[in-house]
């Protein structure tokens, strides 16, 4: 139950009180109450957050405590979304990560691959920031050839299993039995028709399998303590300080543009194509987010959310234009949180005002949550079994991609030009050709030739059907 609410009382059908006019800010107490179930599943889940710092600091070649903090602050810029009126839980661009990997890997580890991240992630905000502010986004996605978006997903995804499954890779080489388990389970709780109908059978099996990926990260963990694959740690490490480093100057030095330089013209040029294939991958989950909406009005008639496309552009490309500035992020700032938008929207759904004065007393509690990765001892009880949170993470997002690539195809040509440009993206994303010829941009380009030659003319052979491709 929410707690803590003592601003004025809304009325029915109406949004929940504001100060503002387009942003709309919420103060917790004097906009919504605090929801304590919300704010431990925040709190848990923070878990994946850490799945970051394997990227980080394996591909960035940052230290342990500089990719913390950028983590942490990260995971804090998430409250900008909720606390100024987008409805979503924010979150990274993840189908991508094993494609963002795979371009800057082709680069000098150092100066030159941060560099690279910086030209991206900028171009990336901008791309945000404009089509937020003139409201052509809708436009231009609605106008992507199906077979295109298809190939974009269906690269994201399988590079994102490639990656999971490649024996050199942490997940299983370090992790074969833990790893296992928790990807398993958690693939049982979420698509399994099964598990279905245990939710519908039992009270406390339906109460687990809301917490998502969390329990087949819990019982991973169990399962590598027991079988020596994770170390846990000691009381001594838990109760060593109360809040993580804050190496501020060390971040600057390593990671900004002006510690390690701004990029040259062909990191900038080369970027173009991959803050592309990012930008369609978060549009999907755009989509997702004004669906979820969608049904949170049609469950609580009492409250009224708004979702604004072009609000939630604009504070994607704040979040991206400020950690370019001090901590380019391999993850990206992404649009929403799919998964954990789901299980605020499932909680909102599923309570009475009585129960949950408002849909951003959750959201926002949930948000709040993510700030215990500022908390030393949280951190120390989740780091060891990071892998196994990031593992899920990623294993879950190419399932997701490969099945919701395949499912936008409608006739065989989508289906083949979206096979041969995730090829493309792939194979070209393992040879560094040139600094401008990037993976993204071969197979981009594949993909548009592709689709130009075999489109249908504009009209139909005689006793063929007109598709779109």
């Amino acid at each position: 139950m929410a707690f803590g609410y003592i601003g004025p009382e809304r009325k029915e059908g109406d949004e929940q009180p504001y100060i503002g006019g387009k942003f709309k800010l919420r103060l917790p107490f004097l906009h919504y109450g605090i929801d304590i179930q919300s704010l431990a599943q925040g709190a848990v889940l923070a878990c994946t957050h850490l799945g970051a710092l394997v990227t980080m600091m394996q591909y960035l070649g940052i230290s342990e405590d500089v990719a913390l903090l950028a983590v942490a602050i990260n995971g804090a810029f998430y409250l900008w979304h909720t606390s100024f009126g987008d409805p979503g839980i924010a979150g990274w661009i993840t189908a991508g990560i094993p494609l963002y990997i795979t371009y800057l890997v082709s680069y000098t580890e150092g100066a030159e691959r941060m560099q690279a991240l910086i030209a991206f992630q900028a171009i990336l905000a901008i791309v945000f920031l404009v089509l937020g502010v003139t409201g052509i986004a809708n436009y231009i996605i609605a106008h992507f050839p199906i077979s295109l978006r298809s190939g974009i997903l269906l690269a994201a995804g399988m590079a994102s299993l490639i990656r999971i499954f490649t024996p050199t890779e942490p997940f299983l080489k370090l992790y074969p039995v833990s790893f296992t388990i928790a990807l398993m389970f958690s693939f049982f709780i979420l698509f399994s028709n099964r598990a279905l109908v245990y939710r519908k059978q039992h009270s406390w099996f339906q109460w687990m399998a809301g917490w998502g990926i969390v329990p087949g990260y819990v019982i991973g963990y169990i399962v590598g303590i027991a079988v020596g694959e994770v170390a846990a740690p000691t009381m001594g490490q838990i109760t060593e300080k109360f809040f993580i480093a804050a190496p501020f100057g060390k971040m600057i030095d390593t990671m900004s543009p002006f510690g390690v330089g701004m990029p040259g013209p062909e990191l900038w040029i080369a970027g173009i194509s991959m803050a592309v294939v990012a930008y369609v991958l978060a549009f999907g989950d755009m989509l997702i987010l004004q669906s979820l909406t969608s049904e949170v009005n049609k469950a609580r008639p009492d409250e009224h959310v708004i979702y604004s496309p072009t609000r939630n552009h604009v504070i994607t490309a704040w979040r991206n234009i400020l950690e370019v500035l001090y901590s380019p992020y391999v993850c990206l700032c992404g649009p929403i949180w799919a998964g954990a938008s789901a299980v605020v929207a499932s909680r909102a759904m599923n309570s009475s005002r009585k129960e949950l004065d408002s849909y951003w007393a959750a959201a926002n509690s949930f948000n709040w949550g993510a700030l215990v990765l500022f908390m030393s001892p949280i951190v120390v009880i989740l780091m060891p079994a990071r892998y196994i949170g990031f593992g899920i993470t990623l294993a879950l997002q190419g399932y997701l991609c490969v099945y919701i690539a395949y499912e936008m195809c409608t006739n065989n040509v989508q289906r083949g030009i979206a096979g041969v440009m995730a090829g493309a993206i792939i194979a070209a994303n393992f040879t560094h050709v040139s600094p401008i010829l990037s993976g993204p941009s071969i197979g981009l380009a594949i993909g548009f030739f592709l689709w130009f030659i075999l489109k249908p003319v504009s009209a139909p052979i005689k006793g063929e059907e007109l598709k779109e491709v």
